[in-house]
């Protein structure tokens, strides 16, 4: 086996075959192809995730785009001659970036992961995916080369195993490109998928071992050479045809008599000198009116005469001579039947164009190289005259009205036309459109489904998740923070800043942070998803949502479009200062289920607990961006009936969720959101992971954004990794919070813990209401103010004991006079709060 050649540091073809991974030569080729079954059912049993296939594309794609990379060096040598490399590597680069390859997996597939078993609907046990076929044999054309490679990568997309076959004529291109790719996946996956053959036509035994074991076939070509792949492929196998199909332009009066159109159908009859597919073959006059038909011809002969005639071929080639002869043939006969009045010829002297008028209407092929007809064709007969070539139809160029627009395009597409273009556009082609009336991804996949038993699966989500955490690329770069991201800010691109969200502002100034509504959708699911987990119940819940609304604050508005995706009963009230109104409202409408702020739910029960107790409703408590202590959760158990008190997600206005509870976590406890992010816990003071169970600071790094890339993100919370598996059955990891960075303070020489203090006055105190803690300076000293929130049994002196007795730095810093420790009794609504989300601010400092 050979493996990589020297190539400068690179894999470099050292023999015709890509397989898995080495470059092989002939004899090893047709040896493995014997057990092509095998390899094809052990390649399926390892995982891709389609997270691995993004980053390796995107990998590739930024290589692509770079012509100093070495990449792009080695990629160019192995080019055929008549290709531009930079041209052709830079449309590759297009093609395999990651926002192109998302919008395409999002359209043909709906998800960007689209393999994973998640519920269609919230509110049924039913889980389904596309799952890939299995194995796609792949036998490319020999004129294009960035068609193999590009279908191999939408059967990785889809999750297959891919065997290409190149033409014995062919370059080792893809196979350059499909070892540099699988380079890029240190996991090995994507290689165990990858097998590109090179060889003739007429080796129909490697042929048949190729088609043998798949599950579909891709062949490109004209009738011929499907049905000589046909006659190897299996029963039940799907086929996948990409044949040569015709396009033509239709006009209607109105438009052929505009020179702005005729420019406009030269430009698609110029351009790639009708090769594609979608280049216009005949112009088609919505008249019957022969007469009118000659006379465009000529006008249409005149534009074209004024081109630039054709780029020569590379290296001085000759023009193909049968290609040469159907276009002389063409012509001549053309011209012969001008005596009967069926036809007008109109031509360049040196043979580089030609219009060919013809009163007959059934479609023609071109012999392409600016060779067109033009046919009359009233609209009434459009269906009857194209539908018998409806297997070969494409693209419809058509100009006229925009109601003449709209009503031959449903003519045109009912008589088996399959895009609909205007005139001038009609190569142009958009991010995720379906190819010859079909979508490949679709063709590559299957529709899976899973039932299962609603009462045992009643809050899981996600199949997957019970069997492997995904597994994301592993996350690489410096460390970055709120400043990095805010400074990124300026960089994104317009068409992925089309939303605009403020942070709460409680730990500073709020920062803005931009999403493409992809991205959003794609983090709205996961929270639901979540909120699953957590136990709510979209088909009984009715939920009041109380998260602050307006001054582009996201929190309302998120949780809003999660109970849109979950199929929630949604009482949208928003967080108010009239509690009364919203405790009638939560009473008249039947309302079991609150989401919002500790501090705000705190205000309102306690402001509206006369009436709440008397209704007797509530069940359950979703909250966000804060943390009940356990004394609360006990009053709102205790006082109010309250089942259920989860936190509502883990995330922030940057990142999006992070994490999510389940019915077995408690406290700070959370599963990591895997198919979105990847964490670290790194040391609080060094860039290196912690010692296993450590605490130390929480690194996210988001891999499902298209417009921002989040890396290694320094998110400002405490935390470590709870070690087992969790007993919801859940594989994703889980982490507990222990609090913010920021929660710690420098005070008189010693670090004190927000936490800390809320736990003595918990434990020890007594204290079931908010706690908040003031920095401030005397002349003489610091000064610690803990400001609690005042009941009935609040006694401040009682505090001030329990937290000298329990905190030694507090009584040291007291009793060395460095520190003055004032406790305060104050009422819940005067403490200082977030104007934005009304969050509690924990730590005041206003040392200056």
């Amino acid at each position: 086996m050979t493996a990589y050649g020297n190539g400068g540091g690179g894999p470099t073809p050292a023999a015709p075959h890509f397989w898995q991974g080495a470059f092989i030569g002939d004899e090893q080729a047709g040896r493995r192809l014997a057990g092509l079954p095998a390899a094809v059912e052990a390649a399926l049993g390892t995982v891709l995730e389609t997270g691995t296939v993004l980053a390796a594309c995107d990998a590739l794609a930024s290589a692509l785009l770079d012509p100093e990379h070495p990449v792009h060096a080695r990629l160019a040598t192995h080019l055929p001659e008549d290709e531009d490399p930079a041209a052709l590597l830079a449309e590759l680069g297009h093609h395999l970036g990651r926002r192109e390859l998302t919008r395409k997996l999002r359209r043909e597939l709906g998800s960007a992961a689209p393999g994973r078993l998640n519920r269609p609907d919230a509110r049924e046990a039913v889980y389904e995916a596309w799952a890939p076929v299995g194995m796609v044999a792949h036998i490319a054309p020999g004129n294009a080369a960035t068609v193999a490679p590009l279908s191999i990568v939408e059967g990785l997309l889809a999750g297959n195993v891919n065997v290409l076959r190149t033409s014995s004529a062919d370059t080792l291109f893809t196979q350059a490109l499909m070892a540099e790719l699988a380079a890029l996946d240190p996991s090995g996956a994507l290689a165990a998928r990858i097998v590109v053959l090179r060889f003739p036509s007429a080796r129909q035994e490697w042929l048949r071992l190729m088609c043998a074991p798949a599950d579909a076939v891709a062949v490109w070509g004209g009738e011929s050479a499907v049905e000589g792949v046909a006659a190897h492929v299996p029963p039940g196998c799907r086929l996948v045809e990409w044949g040569h199909r015709i396009s033509f332009a239709y006009l209607t009066a109105d438009a052929w008599s505009d020179p702005g159109t005729l420019d406009a159908l030269a430009d698609d009859v110029c351009l790639y000198e009708q090769q594609a597919c979608s280049s216009p073959q005949v112009v088609y006059l919505d008249t019957g009116d022969e007469a009118e038909v000659f006379a465009f011809a000529q006008r249409f002969a005149d534009v074209l005469a004024t081109r630039p005639p054709a780029a020569p071929l590379p290296g001085g080639q000759d023009a193909d001579p049968a290609e040469q002869a159907e276009l002389t043939t063409t012509e001549l006969v053309a011209r012969l039947e001008e005596h009967l009045g069926l036809t007008r010829v109109f031509a360049a002297p040196d043979g580089s164009w030609r219009v060919m008028a013809d009163t007959r209407s059934p479609l023609t092929a071109s012999p392409l190289h600016r060779s067109v007809w033009v046919k009359p064709l009233p609209r009434e007969q459009l269906i009857a005259t194209l539908r018998p070539m409806r297997r070969y139809l494409q693209t419809a160029g058509i100009a006229g009205s925009r109601t003449d627009i709209a009503e031959l395009s449903r003519t045109a597409l009912a008589a088996g036309v399959t895009r609909v273009t205007p005139v001038g556009a009609m190569l142009a082609s958009y991010a995720g459109e379906p190819h010859d009336g079909v979508y490949a991804l679709q063709r590559y996949s299957r529709r899976v489904a899973v039932q299962a038993d609603p009462a045992r699966f009643a809050t899981t989500a996600c199949l997957d998740d019970l069997v492997r955490p995904a597994v994301l690329p592993a996350p690489a770069g410096p460390l970055t923070g709120k400043e990095s991201a805010q400074a990124a800010n300026v960089q994104v691109e317009r068409a992925d800043a089309e939303l605009y969200f403020h942070s709460g502002g409680s730990t500073g100034a709020p920062a803005l942070s931009l999403f493409s509504y992809d991205d959003y959708d794609t983090q709205m699911h996961a929270a639901a998803r979540g909120l699953l987990a957590a136990g709510y119940d979209p088909a009984v819940d009715r939920t009041a949502n109380l998260f602050y609304c307006g001054g582009m604050y996201g929190s309302f508005i998120s949780f809003f479009s999660v109970l849109e995706r979950l199929g929630g009963v949604q009482l949208p009230l928003a967080a108010g200062a009239d509690h009364r109104a919203t405790a009638r409202a939560l009473i008249e409408h039947g309302a079991d289920t609150l989401f919002g702020m500790p501090s705000y739910l705190w205000q309102l029960l306690h402001a509206e607990a006369d009436a709440l107790r008397a209704y007797g409703g509530l069940r359950k408590v979703f909250y966000g961006g804060e943390h009940f202590t356990r004394e609360q959760r006990r009053t709102l158990e205790q006082t109010f009936g309250i089942e259920v008190v989860r936190s509502i997600t883990y995330g922030s206005t940057d990142l999006g969720p992070l994490g999510y509870q389940c019915t077995e976590s408690t406290g700070g406890v959370h599963h990591l959101h895997a198919d979105l992010h990847t964490m670290e816990i790194l040391d609080p003071e060094e860039d290196r992971p912690v010692a296993p169970g450590g605490t130390g600071r929480l690194v996210f790094t988001t891999h499902a954004r298209r417009g921002q890339q989040l890396g290694r993100y320094v998110i400002g919370d405490l935390g470590r990794a709870v070690p087992g598996p969790c007993p919801c059955g859940s594989r994703a990891p889980r982490f507990e919070l222990q609090g913010r960075t920021g929660d710690v303070m420098r005070v008189a020489t010693y670090f004190l813990g927000h936490r800390r203090f809320v736990a003595l006055a918990e434990e020890d105190g007594g204290h079931r209401g908010e706690l908040q803690i003031l920095l401030g300076r005397t002349d003489a000293r610091e000064r610690l103010t803990v400001r609690v929130e005042r009941s009935g049994t609040t006694d401040p002196e009682r505090l001030r004991e329990v937290f000298l007795a329990g905190y030694p730095e507090l009584r040291s810093a007291v009793s060395e006079r460095l520190l003055d420790l004032v406790v305060e009794a104050v009422d819940g609504a005067s403490l200082d709060r977030s104007p934005t989300s009304g969050k509690l601010r924990t730590v005041v400092d206003t040392r200056g």
